[in-house]
């Protein structure tokens, strides 16, 4: 969509301009001449690692009746050999049906599967590949001895995929936010956004100079651009076509389990003796993790060691210095630490809640914690604009070493996006962190991926677990063969017995933080 409105540059430090971009709804600064071909092969890659299957047109007069319906959809689990032992892998097949009981023929849907046991306060998340024939299969390692229960449960409907691809080509404005201009007793708001759609009026373009990310806002009327004082998040502008909402109901189709056709359980055998992993038939890409006794344990790479006291921690810690940029869902991890420690005691700053910045210190055992949020776009009450910074702009001034530790997590609130934005924002960051590595390779970085939500209708516009899941996929594509730890928050809410919820409940974040601490502290743990 082209725009031809005229782009009004700031002021900024040193009397320099940003650099133009091109005048279209959603822009990105170009990339430079020798960096071109290799983005571009790139992004293609990373484009194709989210491919979805293609989902159904909706008519504009559309009912349920030739939708998915969890309720008339099952799962059967396939027969394994007569028994079940640790070590196997189960199989499960997924018919779904539409709201009359015909079965689909198309793929699309967005189905999620975990194998678990409350009893044990054992889970693990289910492999699930769509057949793109309106069935599926899942496959689960078998991790414990015991009773293990498959459960199935339909996210979105394909129709309901097609609605949310649909804002985010047409709509990726429909969460606006404003800001605030002052000069003396003068003061104006105006809206501004990442996709500000064209009107009449100039803009002022507020893309940073260093990472090129960008972002703008309506000039004032009376103001100039350097005006500008603070930011603060909008309301979402529904926009959605006759009936559309039908297919975003809670307890009908959305985020609903479906029911087992025979038995949803069986009962999992110690392992043969001489059993040999490696005969065994080996799925792949497989699980993470898994929980045992509410405790997340690692299914390779480093060991997940418990850290009970606060002494453990503060023993692993000492003479740390641990940066945590991100979201509110990165914030949980500062409060966790602030919490769990009764002599870090956190500075003052006089920061708001949600943006911070927040500073904590242990000055007898030589610990600092800090958290900042990510820049624009973010979804929030209200944050001075001198306290928006970037996170790769913010690693380009860390000094790094074996004594340092980042922790990113950035995702929350780019849903509403086309994944074209998020990649580029994941792209400015792997390049500051390979930096950071390159001048100062002991720094150990550690990165949060995004994790599974409750459900409404206004929330899956923004933050649906369906565009979470591009999301988790692109940052694991980008960050791929680069030193980086992961903390997977996907596989870890998918396989707990907790309900999902966007900021995770304090079982699963204690786990969270076992496995940051292990990566600090790979041989500790108490």
């Amino acid at each position: 969509m082209d725009n031809q409105f005229p782009a009004v540059k700031t002021a900024t430090p040193g009397g320099k301009s940003p650099p133009d971009l091109q005048s279209n709804f959603c822009s990105f600064q170009p990339y430079s001449e020798e960096e071109s071909l290799e983005k571009a092969v790139e992004e293609r890659h990373l484009l194709n690692s989210v491919t979805w299957p293609e989902t159904p047109l909706i008519p504009v007069n559309f009912t349920l009746k030739q939708t998915s319906d969890p309720a008339h959809s099952t799962f059967t689990i396939l027969p394994g050999g007569g028994e079940w032992r640790v070590g196997d892998h189960l199989k499960i097949i997924i018919q779904v049906k539409d709201f009359e009981g015909h079965p689909k023929t198309s793929g699309g849907d967005f189905i999620v599967a975990r194998l678990h046991n409350p009893k044990l306060g054992a889970g693990v998340a289910g492999q699930v590949v769509d057949l793109l024939n309106g069935s599926y299969s899942a496959v689960f390692p078998l991790l414990w001895n015991g009773s293990a229960e498959v459960e199935v449960t339909l996210v979105h409907s394909s129709e309901a995929v097609t609605v949310l691809r649909r804002l985010n080509r047409e709509q990726p404005d429909r969460i606006y936010f404003q800001s605030v201009f002052r000069s003396g007793s003068v003061s104006e708001t105006t809206t501004c956004n990442i996709c500000l759609r064209p009107n009449k009026q100039p803009i002022c373009n507020y893309t940073d100079l260093h990472t090129g990310e960008p972002w703008f806002c309506f000039k004032p009327k009376k103001l100039s651009c350097d005006a500008r004082i603070s930011h603060f998040s909008g309301i979402f502008k529904e926009n959605l076509r006759k009936n559309e909402k039908e297919l975003f109901k809670s307890h009908v189709n959305m985020k609903v389990s479906i029911p087992a056709l025979g038995s949803p359980s069986v009962l999992v055998l110690p392992k043969k003796e001489g059993y040999n992993e490696k005969n065994n038939s080996v799925v792949s890409p497989g699980p993470t993790g898994y929980y045992y006794q509410n405790v997340w344990r690692a299914l390779g790479g480093t060991t997940v060691h418990q850290f009970n006291s606060s002494s453990a921690i503060t023993e692993c810690l000492k003479g740390k210095v641990i940066h945590l940029y991100g979201d509110s869902t990165i914030r949980q991890w500062f409060d966790h630490l602030r919490d769990a420690l009764p002599d870090l005691k956190e500075f003052n700053l006089h920061s708001l809640k949600q943006p911070g910045p927040f500073m904590a210190l242990d000055y007898p055992n030589n610990i600092m914690v800090t958290f900042r949020c990510h820049g624009p776009p973010i979804r929030i009450l209200n944050v001075q604009t001198s306290q928006l910074h970037y996170i790769a702009n913010e690693l380009d001034n860390v000094v790094g070493g074996s004594n340092t530790v980042i922790v990113i997590g950035i995702w929350a609130h780019f849903g509403n996006f086309p994944i074209d934005i998020y990649i580029r924002r994941l792209q400015t960051i792997r390049r500051a962190v390979m930096h950071l590595l390159d001048r100062a390779p002991g720094t150990l970085v550690i990165i949060r991926t995004a994790n599974l939500k409750d459900l409404t209708l206004l929330g899956s516009f923004s933050n649906s677990d369906w565009y979470s899941l591009q999301q988790d996929k692109v940052l694991r594509a980008v960050f791929k063969g680069i030193n980086v730890h992961l903390v997977d928050a996907w596989e870890m809410t998918l396989a707990h017995h907790l309900p999902h919820n966007l900021h995770p409940q304090p079982p699963i974040i204690k786990n969270m933080i076992n496995v940051v601490l292990s990566y600090i502290c790979p041989k500790r743990g108490g």
